[in-house]
Parts: C-alpha cells; structure tokens; sequence
C-alpha cells in the first residue's frame, strides 16, 4: 500500500428532481467521511443544477486509512442508503506527482459578485476623480517645469496622477458613490 495521500474522484447520475435529497445524503457522508481516521477533506461538484452529474472528491492520507474507511460499516450503510437515489458512474483513484494537480479537498460556494454598475455610471465615476486631478497636476507641472515639452510634462502628470487616482482618489469616489452606483442591480 502507498503511504502517500490519496484521492478519490466519483462521479454520479443524479435525478435534478431528486437533488435535495441527494444534498442531504451526501451531507451525511461527507459527515462519516470526517469521522474517519485519515481523513483529509470531501467535497462535491455539480456543473450546474440542471446536470445529472454530480462529482464527488474525497481525500485520505494514505491507502491504508482510505481502505479502512472503504471496508467501514458506516460506508457500507451510507452506500446501501443510496439505492435508487443515484447510480455510481466512473471513479478515479489519484496519487504521487499528479497530487500537483489534484482537485481541492473541500468546495465552498461563493456567490457571484453583484453586477458592475452601468458604463455610464461608470464614466461618471472616473470623471469625478480624473478631471481634478488632472487639472490639479496641469496647472502644478505647468509651474514647475513650464519650458518642458507637451509631450514630457503629460508623462509627468501620467505617471503622478495614475496611482493617486488608482490608489486613494478612485477607492474613495467609489465608496462615496456606491449607493448610486449600484442602486437598480441586484448580486
């Protein structure tokens, strides 16, 4: 047996009516599978809630202990729990150099960020902090290097005014704007 990590990635044929009930099964295994020795983390992975295919992944720290688990009584009831609720499909055993690659452990669902704001709000946005900003930076380089060609003292400005608007001004503007920016969008 090999005493590096392994990971087990099964995949199975679920009813999409029958998903909350499938939830709450793999809830409970994953709940067993935590409770056995060498255990590392599980999780599952469905590619939408429309797919019939469900991905489970599970992680042990050696053969060995996944072998204890697979001969465990809590699997068995687990397993057998099971009939007529999904249909095992493929299943892929993983260990040594392609662990590099391997699937993370444990799945968490973030939701989706919010929505932008619409360009225009956008637009609006940036206008606030540039225009000033680059009229406060005109009117300073023009004092201060007055002789300097178009081209060189817009560099200048460029390379001054970019991280204050990137760094304070803009994150500024933006929290103050937030409530207008996004009010008509749902996350």
């Amino acid at each position: 047996m090999t005493s590096e990590p392994i990971t087990v990635a099964i995949t199975r044929h679920v009813d999409p009516e029958r998903a909350k009930e499938v939830a709450a099964w793999a809830r409970a295994g994953e709940y067993l599978l935590s409770e056995s020795p060498g255990y590392l983390g599980s999780g599952w992975i469905r590619p939408d809630p429309t797919s019939t295919e469900w991905h489970m992944l599970f992680r042990f720290v050696d053969a060995e202990s996944l072998a204890t688990w697979e001969r465990s009584p809590e699997r068995a009831w687990w397993v057998a729990s099971a009939q007529g609720l999904v249909e095992d499909g493929t299943q892929v055993r993983r260990t040594g150099i392609e662990g590099w690659f391997d699937t993370p452990a444990s799945v968490e669902v973030i939701s989706s960020a919010p929505p932008a704001p619409p360009r225009w709000k956008q637009m609006v946005a940036i206008f606030l902090v540039f225009y000033p900003l680059s009229l406060g930076a005109n009117a300073l380089l023009g004092a201060f290097i007055p002789d300097w060609p178009l081209w060189a003292r817009a560099l200048v400005a460029v390379v001054l005014v970019t991280p204050v608007m990137t760094y304070l001004a803009l994150p500024f503007v933006t929290r103050a704007l937030r409530p207008w920016l996004m009010r008509g969008r749902t996350g």
